[in-house]
């Protein structure tokens, strides 16, 4: 049978790019939390030739999560799941932005697990931004809290976040990105046990909605001290999501693999304040 991939925040950026690669080999099921984006997704992958499933999903409730992993694995064997939905620091408050990418990864990498089996692979998008935010500023030690109370974790994540006068959306938007690193290292474990893989990708600044969107709040300035000194393209990162979720990547598992034009580098050379 086809093996089957699951994308969330299937509806655009590298969501839909992705669906365009992986749709070839596999039978894809998007997932977003509006079927209007859904329902254009679907057309413009219909357009190419591939067919695709959908259903809404709110990340943040487990049960809506499990009902699109039912969804994926009725469509054939479940091989994937490819969870890029979340939000950046421009779309909303700091509990908002920890409840939808740090409580969402929680429940995507639990619905997931549960369906694992041998070969699977699950493939988490952070941000370079959980690399970018200094390692003492950032609450590794209430990381663990997800593991036996993740609403916790919201609250710890979001209150630490609000000291940050000013900076309240970005810092919540860090943490719950190294959260999404930390959790993906925590988990490999796990998913090792049943033969399967578990993996984060850490994107820069890319040319999507979302990326644009961020010119608000600075992100652009990355670009001034990045290697490449342009916007990534949804596709770029679209080929390592569909790589890492394939069987070519069979040994990597429980990492972070950054995709950020050289944007890390950058700032080490160059240091935080040449990007203000």
């Amino acid at each position: 049978m086809t093996p089957t991939v699951l994308i969330t925040g299937g509806a655009g950026g590298m969501g839909l790019a992705t669906a365009r690669i992986m749709g070839h080999d596999h039978a894809v099921v998007l997932t977003d939390i509006a079927q209007a984006g859904l329902d254009a997704a679907a057309a413009d992958l219909a357009a190419s030739g591939i067919p695709v499933q959908t259903i809404t999903a709110d990340i943040t409730d487990r049960a809506s999560v499990d009902a699109a992993v039912a969804v994926a694995q009725s469509a054939g064997p479940l091989r994937a799941v490819v969870h890029t939905a979340g939000v950046s620091p421009q779309m909303g408050d700091p509990a908002f932005i920890v409840r939808v990418n740090a409580l969402g990864t929680i429940n995507v990498t639990e619905a997931a697990l549960a369906a694992a089996t041998d070969g699977f692979a699950l493939v988490n998008v952070a941000s370079v931004a959980a690399h970018l935010v200094p390692g003492l500023l950032v609450p590794t030690r209430s990381f663990a809290t997800a593991l036996r109370d993740p609403e916790r974790l919201v609250t710890v994540l979001t209150r630490r976040a609000g000291l940050f006068r000013g900076q309240r959306a970005g810092i919540a938007y860090s943490f719950s990105k190294a959260f999404v690193v930390w959790y993906t290292r925590r988990m490999a474990e796990a998913f090792g046990a049943k033969g399967a893989r578990i993996v984060s990708v850490s994107p820069g600044t890319f040319d999507t909605t979302m990326g644009r969107l961020e010119e608000k709040s600075g992100s652009g300035n990355l670009l001034r001290v990045a290697a490449l000194r342009r916007y990534g393209k949804p596709e770029e990162v679209a080929e390592l999501l569909a790589f890492l979720a394939s069987d070519k990547a069979g040994y990597i598992t429980g990492t972070d693999v950054l995709i950020d034009g050289g944007t890390k580098a950058g700032v080490e050379v160059h240091g935080s304040r040449s990007i203000r």
